[in-house]
């Protein structure tokens, strides 16, 4: 086995450096990464990073690739060149109450890219519980992006309260929003896509709007009011004065799902939400288990992440151009060939 690695962890500077990294013990689970995805929460983790870490942290949470070293009291569901992914969360622990069927809130998980080393590598460690098996139908381009972006998005619709019929409104047509509008058309909603500019108006349609409101040309909640209001409003970004000014549209017993975090609280008037039995709900990723349900659906329903690939020893400039909103709409780091990983 080789004894180093590539990786591209975070500089004293907090931008990116490309080092060679040991290899971990026999006792730990080691997979060699084909494709991480690059994601939001990513420049955030990049630009708050522990400096003074030794050694630095890894970034990136959207990880596919294949097993090729099982420490002792592995499952035995998982085989040395079984092709897995692992998202945000990094594994359970098993341990705590949540685990006992909430795994997704397990109060003990490490955060990829966070608080453990992420995909920004040729191999990365991995908990066994935070393993992910991914369908022969993706590739690990195609399935990177779903074990963040797809799990995210695909939970929050289904914890939405809107069934098939009902209008769902998508804010923000980005790295997650090109994702829900493709699940929400599939699962059956009136689909309604609300951005800003017309320079997405053609994508937001091709990926399954039946709708789409330009916020610099229309009040979007008046325009929503006007087609019945909506069942459910699915934000993706951080701004809540653009969250604040769509809620008028929610229907008696609609529900706002929040993807996006941002640095300012979201006021919502008491009345408003008791009035007509209206809600607020945060929405996490997911456990593994309903990571695979989320990549089987997107293979059952021909969904994709629409990506563009860089290699590993591009990641710099491809997290500068996801800072920028030039990717269109996610980024995809590749790790070459790695046939020969363990060799």
């Amino acid at each position: 086995m080789k004894t180093t690695y590539r990786a591209m962890q975070i500089s004293t500077s907090g931008g990116l450096e490309l080092v060679d990294r040991p290899t971990p013990g026999d006792e730990e689970v080691l997979i060699a990464v084909e494709a991480c995805g690059i994601c939001g929460a990513d420049l955030s983790d990049i630009d708050k990073a522990d400096r003074r870490l030794q050694p630095p942290r890894v970034p990136g949470h959207e990880v596919v690739g294949r097993i090729i070293a099982l420490g002792s009291n592995t499952p035995s569901a998982w085989k040395l060149g079984q092709r897995v992914g692992v998202g945000r969360l990094g594994g359970h622990c098993n341990e705590c109450n949540e685990c006992r069927g909430r795994f997704n809130l397990c109060r003990n998980q490490p955060v990829l890219g966070s608080s453990c080393d992420g995909g920004y590598a040729e191999m990365m460690i991995a908990r066994a519980t935070g393993l992910v098996s991914i369908p022969d139908k993706l590739s690990s381009e195609e399935a990177a992006p779903i074990l963040c972006a797809g799990i995210a998005t695909f939970n929050a619709l289904k914890k939405s309260g809107a069934e098939a019929g009902d209008t769902v409104a998508i804010l923000g047509i980005g790295g997650l929003g090109h994702m829900a509008l493709q699940y929400a058309r599939k699962m059956g909603f009136r689909v309604v896509a609300v951005g800003r500019g017309d320079n997405i108006a053609e994508d937001a349609v091709k990926l399954g709007a039946h709708r789409y409101i330009d916020t610099n040309k229309e009040n979007a909640a008046e325009a929503l009011n006007k087609m019945g209001g909506a069942k459910a409003i699915l934000t993706t970004i951080g701004n809540p004065d653009a969250v604040l000014v769509l809620m008028p549209a929610l229907t008696p017993e609609g529900r706002l799902v929040v993807l996006g975090v941002g640095k300012d609280p979201l006021p919502v008037s008491t009345g408003y939400l008791v009035g007509a039995e209206r809600g607020v709900i945060g929405s996490i990723t997911g456990s593994p288990f309903e990571n695979e349900k989320t990549l089987d659906f997107s293979v059952l329903a021909g969904v994709r992440p629409m990506i563009e690939t860089m290699p590993l020893e591009q990641a710099a400039e491809a997290v500068r151009r996801m800072r920028s909103g030039e990717a269109k709409f996610r980024i995809v780091l590749t790790m070459g060939d790695q046939t020969n990983a363990d060799q």
